[in-house]
């Protein structure tokens, strides 16, 4: 057992040490534009540098071969130090002030790609300090293990173990390519060309070079961190509005489609895939039924109005990316309801999306299809199938439990936050949000989490972790038999 953990935290300083780097582009960006805040990235890249250095130099001789359990341990470890990691710039910065609970929270917020923000006055903000919460929501939207994944076998660590307990969905078994190394590397570079991609786009359509870099971060990432405190409102251009929604559909794609369909050269991947139909036909049912409740509650006059804000934050919310156009809080209640609910879908699995992924309620809502024909035919083999392929039991029966376990959990969260005196609205709406990975929420977490006590803030911390690592990751390992040899 101790040498499992002492190979445990062998990988953990290595990681410490990959991510201390990631203090440097704000560093140079402080530089550039002379903000004034050099000295809070550099304490924290030596700070972090020196904690990784450490625990690497005591674990040195541990040479253990990481099972799967212990590759739980370490993606769980690894996003819980990361949180706190990240979260030292904020709290050394004299501007934004901010408690260290609430760096805590706006660092977790960015790696989780969140974007629910506790800070107020964003437009203020240095250069630097705005590049870092764009560049925290980029890294951690791929995964930073899946990142790793493709540096460490390089090291003498495998990373088979890793990938599986980060990347998100139920079937994480198909491999892109044969060696997980490879695999890994092909994810990134996809991810970061949809990136440069997504930047282009927004700096042809009018964003200033720094927003452009900065909105594409935060759009492939779906993570909605936005460097202005009016969102993707404060550029108020439609063209803008749907580039944005272009790439955050791609980005809420399963990522082994493109990387099929660029390996393949052909759009026939993503034309035969049960999910993505399936993803893109709930997006267009919710835009119609928004967009008409929006037209005729006449909370917009004209219907193209109605139409681009309500396919902008169907998309935003249905991806869990969480930009805003409008403060669509104030919305009609129906309206505000219905985009939630659409959150705890989110997007398909192996994208960069929150929720409970597309994938999941597909096969729930086939099983439930199969109960019915049992019922009618109570002798017949009614196989589950998605794609014209059978889906094995094992999937079926893992996705049942991890619904449960979901519902379970966000009741359990939900009755916490509910219990510090939050009115009911802002407690769901605030743990919804969080647990999906979304950001913003309905009643006083609309806008920012500013106003939000201590005590619920580490509440939400924990419930974006959970989202993020999609319950089982981390509850595993508060199984007694997980510890056990």
């Amino acid at each position: 057992m101790l040498k499992r953990l002492l190979t445990v935290q062998k990988v953990l300083g290595l990681l410490l040490i990959l991510f201390s780097v990631s203090m440097l582009p704000p560093a140079v960006v402080a530089l550039i534009y002379q903000d004034g805040a050099l000295l809070p990235f550099l304490y924290a890249f030596a700070l972090i540098l020196g904690i990784g250095v450490l625990n690497w130099l005591i674990a040195n001789h541990a040479s253990h071969e990481l099972r799967v359990r212990d590759g739980f341990l370490v993606v769980v470890l690894f996003w819980v130090v990361l949180g706190l990691s990240g979260a030292l710039p904020f709290w050394l910065s004299p501007e934004p002030r901010l408690s260290l609970t609430d760096s805590v929270f706006e660092s977790i917020s960015g790696l989780t790609t969140t974007g629910a923000t506790v800070i107020l006055g964003i437009d203020e903000l240095p250069h630097s300090m705005l590049w870092y919460r764009q560049q925290l929501q980029w890294l951690g939207g791929m995964g930073i293990i899946v990142l790793a994944v493709a540096v460490l076998p390089m090291l003498g660590i495998g990373g088979m173990q890793l990938y599986r307990a980060e990347m998100p969905g139920p079937m994480k078994e198909t491999k892109l390519t044969p060696r997980i190394t490879e695999t890994a590397k092909a994810l990134w570079y996809i991810y970061l060309g949809l990136t440069i991609a997504c930047a282009l786009a927004y700096w042809l359509a009018g964003m200033d070079g720094f927003d452009a870099i900065g909105h594409a971060f935060s759009t492939v990432a779906i993570g909605g961190f936005s460097t202005h405190d009016d969102s993707m409102g404060y550029f108020d251009s439609t063209l803008i509005e749907m580039i944005a929604v272009f790439f955050m559909l791609v980005a809420g794609m399963n990522f082994a489609l493109h990387f099929v369909a660029f390996r393949r050269r052909s759009l026939l991947a993503y034309r035969h895939d049960s999910e993505l139909r399936f993803y893109l036909f709930l997006m267009i049912v919710v835009t119609t039924i928004v967009t008409l409740a929006l037209f005729y509650t006449d909370t917009y006059i004209l219907w193209d109005d109605a139409f681009t804000h309500a396919l902008f934050q169907t998309v935003s919310i249905g991806t869990t990316t969480g930009f805003t156009t409008d403060a669509f809080y104030y919305w009609p209640p129906f309206i505000e309801i219905l985009l939630i609910f659409l959150a705890f879908v989110g997007g398909c699995a192996g994208s960069t999306g929150g929720g409970i992924k597309v994938i999941r309620l597909l096969l729930l809502i086939k099983q439930g299809l199969r109960e019915i024909g049992r019922l009618i035919h109570p002798n017949a083999q009614l196989p589950v199938r998605v794609g014209g392929k059978v889906i094995n039991h094992r999937v079926v029966d893992a996705v049942w439990g991890f619904f449960s376990l979901y519902i379970a959990t966000f009741t359990l969260m939900y009755l916490a936050l509910a219990a510090t005196g939050l009115d009911l609205l802002t407690a769901f709406s605030a743990v919804a949000a969080c647990m999906n990975n979304l950001g913003p929420g309905l009643g006083t977490v609309g806008a920012h989490y500013a106003d939000m006590h201590d005590t619920g803030i580490w509440i939400l911390c924990v419930a974006m972790l959970l989202g993020r690592l999609e319950i089982f990751t981390l509850l595993v390992l508060f199984s007694p038999a997980f510890w056990r040899r």
